[in-house]
Parts: structure tokens; C-alpha cells; sequence
């Protein structure tokens, strides 16, 4: 059997995701009109991709669910890319928050069930999430930890509260980002069981830099310990980073830097232990950062067990 890869929503976005992570795994195609979803598997056929499809309406359980039995049919599920959505212009406030926010939350809590073993999940969100007033710590809580089916009908999210479809749109995307945080715990600790060590939380780098207030130019070092290399962002040509000897080196996305450093983005990083399977960051290695894409144990030494991002 085939690992299986789920992506949910035709799109455009949707298939540039499976093109980089569908090789040689099972790609199983889902959208609400099955004439999208054949448009867009006979591409990925065309460019090579073992694809099937599949209808689901993201804002019914047992929709969703008979597409988890269609993937696990399949194989182990080792991905799911959640793409699906509507937007401010076309939709109304309620159709909006049932598919946007509801039908996120229903694709987490339904594929995390099932996820396998080294899995992952991306849900594409939107940065008009960040564009809302702060909400309060009760409200964020609510959006993240709410069960699925009780969700619509929080107070904060009442046809007297939510008025238009931009608030309505804004809303779901802010609740994707604290979904996902909750979601990503939940996805790893499902692989916890009997095990004594808590588990370490690793923090996706843009979102800790938001949390810090910072930025992606001269970050330091973490801790000093990278003998004397400090970094500036310099863009598409890759990143510039002075040496202990004074001298400018132009460092590209991965490439690998003396004592088991080696470059990512705008950011040294290393594995601090060996038995570690992650890469921590070159600065502070915690901070109260909300993003969570995934959890670790300090002694794992296989695979992390299910990851989250949301982008």
C-alpha cells in the first residue's frame, strides 16, 4: 500500500503543494465540484503523479469522514494540505464561518485520527487574520480548544457580532492559526503514550520573530555559540554572514556551516543533541511564541510523530 497524501481543494495553491511533496506517494484529490478535482488530477497525471479523487464538503462530518475512509483505504495517510475555502466576495458572514472556520477545524480533528506516524498537515490560511483588533486570552482559547461541533455557536461568533463577510472571513482565519496551535500538540501526543518525557515545543521561525519583535535582519547568534558567525538577511541572493575571521560569506538556504551548523533562511541552526530529530533555531531557543507547527520529545530518536503548519 501507498502512503497516502490528501489535498483538499483543486486550486492552484493546493496543487503546488502535492507537486513538491506527492513523489512517489498517493495522491488523493478532494473539492467540493468533482469537474475541479478531475481538471486538476489530469495535470498532476499529465506531470507524472499517481492521483485519484474524490468529492467532500469540508462543512459536513460525514463528508469529511468518508473521505478519511477514502485515504486510509488507500494507504497510511502521511500528509494532508487543507486548501479549501471561500472568500469575503463570495459568501455570506454564516456560509463563510462554516466552511472557513468550522470545516478547518472538522479537517484537524478528523484526519488527526489517522495521520501516520512522521505526518504532516499544512492549512493555508490568510494574513487578513492579523488584521482583526487583539482578541482577548478567552477568546483565543475559545477558537483554538472549542470542540468541533460547539464552535459555531460561541457568543463572539453570533449573527449580532458577526455582521459582514470580511469580520466573518478575518475571524475563521485568525481561529485557523489558533487551531492549528492546539491541533499540532494534539497530533504529536497522539504518538506520546507511555512515554515519561515531556514533550518540547519548537517554534516556526516567522511566527517566534512576530512573538520577539524582531526582525529577519542581524539576528544574533544563539547564545554566542556559533564561534563568532552573525547573519543579515540579504534577500534572493541568500544571506550574508561574517566569519570569526571578519570575513563576508554568502550563505544559501541549507547549505551546511562549520561545527554542525548550517544555514536556514535568515537563521543559523543546529541540532543541539544527537538523538534530537529537529532543527532548533540559532536564537532563543524558547520565547512565548503562539506557533506550534510541531511537537517533539527531548529523547525521540525516530521520526517526530505528526506535525502542523499553517500558512
Amino acid at each position: 500500500m501507498n502512503d497516502a497524501i490528501v489535498v483538499i481543494g483543486a486550486g492552484s495553491i493546493g496543487q503546488a503543494i502535492a507537486r513538491r511533496i506527492g513523489a512517489g506517494k498517493h495522491i488523493l484529490l478532494a473539492d467540493i465540484r468533482q469537474e475541479n478535482a478531475d481538471a486538476a488530477a489530469r495535470i498532476l497525471s499529465d506531470a507524472g503523479f499517481d492521483v485519484t479523487t474524490a468529492t467532500v464538503d469540508v462543512s459536513s462530518r460525514a463528508s469529511v469522514h468518508g473521505l478519511v475512509d477514502a485515504a486510509t483505504a488507500i494507504g497510511a495517510v502521511s500528509g494532508v494540505i487543507h486548501a479549501a475555502g471561500v472568500s469575503p466576495s463570495q459568501a455570506s458572514p454564516e456560509t463563510i464561518l462554516k466552511v472557513d472556520l468550522y470545516g478547518t477545524a472538522l479537517v484537524l480533528d478528523e484526519f488527526g485520527n489517522v495521520i501516520a506516524r512522521g505526518g504532516a498537515g499544512v492549512v493555508i490560511a490568510s494574513q487578513s487574520g492579523h488584521r482583526l483588533p487583539p482578541l482577548s486570552t478567552e477568546q483565543n482559547a475559545a477558537l483554538a480548544t472549542t470542540p468541533v461541533e460547539e464552535l459555531l455557536g460561541l457568543p463572539m461568533l453570533r449573527p449580532d457580532q458577526v455582521k459582514d463577510s470580511l469580520h466573518a472571513y478575518q475571524l475563521s482565519k485568525r481561529g485557523n492559526s489558533l487551531r492549528v496551535m492546539a491541533e499540532a500538540v494534539r497530533w504529536g501526543e497522539a504518538w506520546r503514550a507511555g512515554q515519561h518525557d515531556q514533550p518540547r515545543h519548537h517554534h516556526h521561525p516567522a511566527c517566534q520573530r512576530r512573538a520577539e519583535g524582531t526582525t529577519r535582519r542581524g539576528l544574533p547568534a544563539h547564545d554566542g555559540s556559533v564561534r563568532g558567525w552573525t547573519g543579515r538577511h540579504a534577500g534572493r541572493g541568500g544571506n550574508r554572514w561574517r566569519a570569526p575571521d571578519g570575513r563576508r560569506r554568502r550563505v544559501h538556504h541549507g547549505q551546511r556551516l562549520p561545527d554542525g551548523w548550517r544555514s536556514h533562511g535568515s537563521l543559523l541552526v543546529r541540532r543541539t543533541r544527537p538523538e534530537m530529530t529537529g532543527w532548533l533555531r540559532s536564537t532563543a531557543e524558547r520565547s512565548p511564541s503562539p506557533c506550534l507547527p510541531w511537537v517533539e520529545s527531548p529523547t525521540q530518536t525516530e521520526p517526530p510523530p505528526a506535525g502542523l503548519l499553517v500558512g
